[in-house]
Formats: structure tokens, C-alpha cells, sequence
């Protein structure tokens, strides 16, 4: 469990106490330094940011609010802020400097730790899950079986109403599948296959040469339909620098 770093500001010694104690007795919390004036707690945070401010609100020289003002003006490290008052007043202005929650005196530890808790959900990102690899390969019906196809085997498929024709390099032999050509698309890895006809999909690193109005894959050439010609043009330019 990540560890927070705190400081604790109250101009009353005895809440500031019980403060520091329930800080301290938190597993997760550090206590980074604890102050009665707000001014000083101000040029230790610019000296030392710290993750969590337990701030009280009504305090003489220099209010909880005007220091929370102060601090997101700075520019710097801003900690989330948990404001601690006798007054629910108050509140709706701890809310407008997007304060964490809200602590109304006096508190009991279990409140205190239900917003210690929420803090600490808030300081831990969640987990992105684990990117699963590319996959290399697609399973395709041929006959009365299923085989498995490496794309990089592949150098273009021919669509012929219900079934696809998937010609693979030398000395692999072509297979023929129950499958759309649409359905095959939708499966195969974008930067790696482009239509170009309503009847064929090529590997683009298959092929050899290219004309106005076809490419060449080994002696096999495939036309270019006009409405696929301005997406394979863009991809012409990558491939000739």
C-alpha cells in the first residue's frame, strides 16, 4: 500500500493533537510535520510538498481557505486537501478549491479513516490490465478442419462470393476457407494487410511492384479498385522514402 505523506495545520493545540495521533496511528500515513500557523505551514509546503493537507479552516492571520487560495495560484505541488472545521459552512467552499472531502469537529478516528481511505484510493492509479500480445497467426476453416494461418505467411487473399482464397508464400499451398472477405479483414492486422479491390487483400510487404492499376505479388497481379486508390496512396508514400 502506497504510503502518503502529511502535514497536519490547526490552531488549536488539542485538536492539532488528536489530528497528528490519528495520522500516526494510520499504517498508510506519514506525518510530514504539524503547525498552529498557517504562514508556516505555507513555507514548509513550498519547501517540501507533501501528498496530503489536513488543513482547518477558521485560523487568525491566515485562514485554511485563503491558504488552500494561495497554494493553487503557487504553481507548484498542490496536495489533496482535507479540510478540518467546526463550522458545515464551511464546506461548500472546500469543495469549490476541489478539496478531497471534508472533516466536521469533532471527528472520531473511523471518520477520519474513511477519508484516508479515499485518499489513498485517489493516489494509486488503477491497475492498467496487462496488454495481451499481438497475436501472429488466425484460425481458419478449411474443409472438415481448422488451421491455423501465420499472417506472415500470407501474401494475399482473392474473395470469391462465400469462400476466400488465402495464397500463402512458396512452397505453402493456397487454402480455401468458409469465410467472407469482409469477416477475414475484420481479423487481420491493419498496418500489415490493405484491401484493394473489393475482391482481394494484399500484404503489403509482399509486394514487388506497383503500376496505376495493379500491384504485383510474385507473377500475380492484383488490381487496384478506384475506390481503395487514395488510402494504398498514402501508404505509397511511406513506402518510397
Amino acid at each position: 500500500m502506497q504510503t502518503l505523506t502529511c502535514l497536519a495545520v490547526d490552531d488549536e493545540p488539542l485538536a492539532l493533537s488528536h489530528l497528528c495521533g490519528y495520522i500516526e496511528r494510520t499504517p498508510f500515513l506519514r506525518l510530514a510535520g504539524r503547525y498552529t500557523n498557517a504562514l508556516e505551514a505555507l513555507h514548509a509546503l513550498q519547501a517540501q510538498p507533501v501528498d496530503l493537507l489536513f488543513l482547518d479552516i477558521h485560523m487568525p492571520e491566515l485562514t485554511g481557505l485563503e491558504l488552500a487560495r494561495l497554494l493553487e495560484t503557487a504553481g507548484g505541488p498542490t496536495p489533496r486537501l482535507v479540510f478540518t472545521t467546526a463550522f458545515q459552512q464551511y464546506a461548500l467552499d472546500g469543495y469549490r478549491l476541489d478539496a478531497l472531502d471534508y472533516l466536521l469537529k469533532p471527528f472520531g478516528y473511523d471518520e477520519f479513516l474513511r477519508v484516508a481511505l479515499k485518499a489513498q484510493r485517489q493516489a494509486v492509479p488503477p491497475s492498467a490490465p496487462a496488454s495481451e500480445p499481438a497475436a501472429d497467426s488466425v484460425i481458419l476453416k478449411v474443409e472438415s478442419q481448422l488451421v491455423k494461418v501465420r499472417f506472415a505467411d500470407v501474401c494475399y487473399i482473392e474473395g470469391l462470393r462465400d469462400y476466400a482464397r488465402v495464397h500463402r508464400r512458396d512452397p505453402l499451398k493456397p487454402l480455401m476457407t468458409l469465410s467472407s472477405l469482409r469477416a477475414l479483414e475484420e481479423k487481420l492486422p491493419a498496418g500489415q494487410f490493405m484491401r484493394l479491390h473489393r475482391s482481394f487483400i494484399v500484404n503489403l510487404s509482399c509486394i514487388e511492384a506497383v503500376s496505376r492499376l495493379a500491384v504485383q505479388i510474385g507473377e500475380t497481379h492484383i488490381p487496384i479498385g478506384v475506390q481503395y486508390k487514395d488510402e494504398f496512396g498514402e501508404f505509397l508514400k511511406t513506402w518510397l522514402e
